[in-house]
Formats: C-alpha cells, sequence, structure tokens
C-alpha cells in the first residue's frame, strides 16, 4: 500500500510505531499515577513524610524508585504532579533521576544483558544516584529560579482552589483519578508523538556508521555514546541489550555513560518536560546530567 513512499520513510515509520508502542503503556501507567498523586497527596501529608533535612531528603528521593518503579517513558507527569503538591524540586528530580534505573526490572534486564555480571549493575546504580546527588544538591542550595511554566503555575493554584472547597466521596475520588489521568494522558501524548518523531528521524538519517567511528578516544567514545543514548530514546528496561552489544566497540566507561544518561535524557522525554518546565532550567538541568555522566564514565 505504502510501496510508493522512498525506503527511509518506510523505516521512520516502522521505528516511530515502535517507540510510540514501546513507551505508550509507560506513559498511561504514569498518568493514572499523576491522577492518583493529584487526588489523593496533599501538601500536609508531604510534609509529614518526607525528612525536614534537604540532604536526606535527596537521597529519600533517589530510593524511592526502587518502592514505586517507574519507566522513564511515563516519569514525567508523575515528577510533574510531585512539583505541584509541594514535594520538594530536588526530591522529586532525585525520584525522576534514578526511579528508571534502580527498578527492579530494570536491574535484572541489566543483569542477564551483560552475561549475568552484577558489575555493570552495580555501575549503573552508583551512577544514577551520583547524578541524583549532584542535581538535588544543585536545586536544593544553588538553584533559585522557579523550574515550571507560568501556565502550569496559574493552573495549579486554580484546580487547588477549586478542590478546597469541595469536599469529595471516594468514588468522586476515583473517578477523578481516572479524569485527570486521562486528561494528562492527552496533554503529555501530543509531545510523546513529536519526540518519537523526531527519534525517529534522527535514528534514519543521521549517520551513525559515521558517528561510531568517531569513538577512537575514550573522551569521545563518551560522548557518542551519550548522542546515541539521547537519539535512540529506548525504554531503561530494554537499552541494557542495545549497550552490551557495544561493549567490544566502545568498552565499559562509554557503555555506562549511555545506560546512565539515557533514562535521563532522550528527546521524547525533553519534549513531555518541555510541556511542564522552563527550558532555561532544562537547559541547565541537561548539562550538569552531561557533565556528571561524562566524567563518571571517564573514571570507570
Amino acid at each position: 500500500m505504502f510501496q510508493f513512499l522512498p525506503h527511509s520513510v518506510l523505516q521512520m515509520g516502522t521505528i516511530f510505531l515502535s517507540i510510540v508502542i514501546e513507551a505508550l503503556p509507560f506513559v498511561m501507567l504514569g498518568c493514572v499515577i499523576s491522577g492518583a498523586l493529584h487526588v489523593f497527596l496533599t501538601p500536609e501529608r508531604v510534609k509529614k513524610l518526607l525528612p525536614k533535612n534537604k540532604l536526606l531528603s535527596i537521597i529519600v528521593g533517589s530510593f524511592l524508585g526502587f518502592f514505586f518503579p517507574s519507566c522513564e517513558c511515563g516519569i514525567v507527569p508523575i515528577v510533574h504532579q510531585f512539583v505541584k503538591k509541594d514535594v520538594p524540586t530536588y526530591t522529586a528530580f532525585a525520584f525522576m533521576i534514578t526511579a528508571p534505573i534502580i527498578n527492579p526490572i530494570v536491574l535484572f534486564s541489566t543483569y542477564i544483558a551483560f552475561g549475568n555480571s552484577v558489575k555493570f549493575v552495580i555501575w549503573r546504580v552508583l551512577g544514577s544516584m551520583l547524578v541524583a546527588l549532584i542535581v538535588g544538591v544543585w536545586l536544593a542550595y544553588i538553584n533559585r529560579e522557579p523550574i515550571l511554566q507560568q501556565s502550569v503555575l496559574n493552573a495549579t493554584c486554580t484546580i487547588e482552589e477549586e478542590h478546597h472547597h469541595k469536599k469529595e466521596t471516594i468514588w468522586h475520588k476515583c473517578w477523578s483519578v481516572l479524569t485527570h489521568g486521562i486528561d494528562e494522558f492527552f496533554d503529555t501524548g501530543r509531545y510523546l508523538i513529536f519526540g518519537s518523531l523526531l527519534a525517529a528521524a534522527m535514528q534514519t538519517y543521521l549517520p551513525t556508521g559515521a558517528i561510531l567511528q568517531l569513538g577512537h578516544t575514550k573522551i569521545l567514545a563518551i560522548l557518542v555514546m551519550l548522542v546515541l543514548a539521547a537519539t535512540l530514546s529506548l525504554c531503561s528496561e530494554a537499552d541494557a541489550f542495545i549497550g552490551s552489544s557495544l561493549l567490544s566497540l566502545f568498552g565499559s566507561g562509554p557503555v555506562v555513560g549511555f545506560l546512565v544518561f539515557g533514562p535521563m535524557v532522550d528527546i521524547k522525554n525533553l519534549l513531555m518536560m518541555k510541556r511542564y518546565f522552563k527550558t532555561s532550567f532544562m537547559l541547565k538541568f541537561v548539562g550538569i546530567v552531561t557533565v556528571v555522566v561524562s566524567l563518571y564514565a571517564l573514571a570507570i
């Protein structure tokens, strides 16, 4: 039916569909969790649950992903909801950075992908914890600018005022979870589509062979692997198998950089983040993550 189209366009369409189909269930789950947080999580409960000490709060956020696992495809709506509910930004982003990596399914898939080697699992976990700690400290002690888009802040105030004057039964709350999750899904989903399309185009038309040839020195190999991680936009449950296939070509450090960087920064996630967070904040966030992951991979 589409045989009249160029082969590259058909290839791009196949990659696009595979990214969307892989990511969609996790985005839907993330939006449902976001709806539950919107309805049931109150600022008062947050203050009771989290430590007052900022550093301890960052560490708690870093470990939350083990108990509330989430793929990076669905993490953005959850983090947005955390920030809206007065969870400190340094805790929310520590969770966002580590949750797609210290999730038990990802740890097991990494272990299997590297031939039952615990070494890469440990390196991956330590790298994510290091990045979460540094980003958390930056948000807690250095960054003083608001990170949410002004339109999101205005919408948050309006919604909170409406909920403040309305008492709901448990059935109404469950319905609110679903309706908010659906709204979040359609709001976030368009950015997933645009991001997946861009990732598919880059995978199709970016000369990957030429990029791979650049990896002659360790630092160049690391940078190449970070670009590949962002471009491929793989789910963290599957990226270890791609990373292991590149091990003989690039070595341990660059591959670990690929495994740590991908779940934190990829094209579809950045476009979903753009819906909620300021561009200036996102640029700083990506810059810090890139520098920390590069240095960590260089040290391995």
